[in-house]
């Protein structure tokens, strides 16, 4: 059998990116209307500031106006909530995002809980997942849609019919992605680290989606011959290497054994160059949906 299909994020991130660019012009000269994200970070966590800066830098990027709330890890609940009541009532702001994780002390829920559901552009609020688990209009959490596109990319559009295993049961990405395959036409499964006789289950699937949070946990006799297998994990682990290990020096991975899986997939995404790619251009998407929605141009 050849080699699986490397599912490439770069190139339909890079294509999402220019389309949203391009709409978003086109809003501004034709109504008036500029998208606004507003991210919020709290503390100084080394990741989530990588990951604020690139939705920062993409967002202005794509013409959209764009602002960054930076607060020190001491802020009270009551002075974050304030903000984001601030930013619900700014008609300037078409879309929130409270930057994951919180420090210690705050209350993730009640963060959330707070934003707007018609500016939650991370599709995190309790209304959101309510809309998305009836079939109506939502705004979706961004790294399950930047699956789906990266899915209906590889497979030609529809999805009707397959046969599709979640590994993972989160509310950020293993519920929704399961509720968007279920929209799909796809029959779907959600499974776990406690189910059952898990490599079984996950060798019935054409589409395996991996969003578990362990390290090669998805070994190669897992997967189904020909499967497309989407990773969604970031794992860091030490390098292979005993004297890069010894300085310290960690690697990333996904929740799949690549190399093996590349042996026997139709299709795979890597880590990185896979999923993560797509979800700040998803979050672009999201924004963009949502000032339309909000003014009214987006039925």
């Amino acid at each position: 059998m050849a080699q699986a299909q490397i599912i490439d994020g770069k190139t339909l991130s890079d294509r999402i990116q220019d389309e949203v660019t391009a709409e978003v012009a086109r809003l501004k000269a034709e109504h008036g209307v500029t998208p606004g994200l507003a991210v919020v970070l709290v503390g100084e966590d080394p990741a989530s500031q990588i990951y604020v800066r690139s939705k920062g830098e993409r967002s202005k990027a794509a013409g959209m106006h764009s602002v960054t709330h930076r607060l020190p890890a001491e802020t009270t609940q009551a002075e974050l909530i304030a903000l984001v009541q601030q930013l619900n009532a700014d008609p300037a702001i078409h879309g929130i995002l409270c930057q994951l994780p919180l420090p210690k002390g705050l209350d993730e829920k009640a963060v959330i809980e707070t934003i707007d559901p018609d500016k939650d552009v991370d599709g995190l609020t309790v209304l959101s997942a309510g809309r998305l688990s009836q079939g109506l209009k939502a705004l979706v959490p961004c790294t399950p849609l930047g699956c789906m596109k990266l899915l209906r990319e590889t497979l030609g559009g529809s999805l009707a019919g397959k046969r599709a295993v979640v590994v993972g049961r989160s509310v950020l990405v293993g519920r929704p992605i399961a509720q968007l395959l279920l929209q799909a036409d796809c029959t779907v499964t959600i499974a776990h680290s406690r189910t059952v006789d898990l490599p079984a289950v996950c060798r019935e699937a054409d589409i395996l989606v991996a969003a578990v949070g362990r390290p090669r946990m998805i070994q190669p006799d897992w997967i189904k011959p020909g499967a497309t297998v989407i990773d969604v994990g970031i794992n860091r682990v030490p390098f292979d290497n005993p004297q890069k290990a010894a300085e310290g020096k960690t690697k990333v991975v996904g929740d799949v054994a690549y190399k093996g899986a590349l042996e026997v997939a139709g299709a795979i995404t890597p880590v990185p160059g896979g999923v993560g790619l797509l979800t700040v251009a998803c979050l672009l998407h999201n924004t963009l949906t949502a000032a339309k929605r909000i003014a009214g141009l987006d039925a």
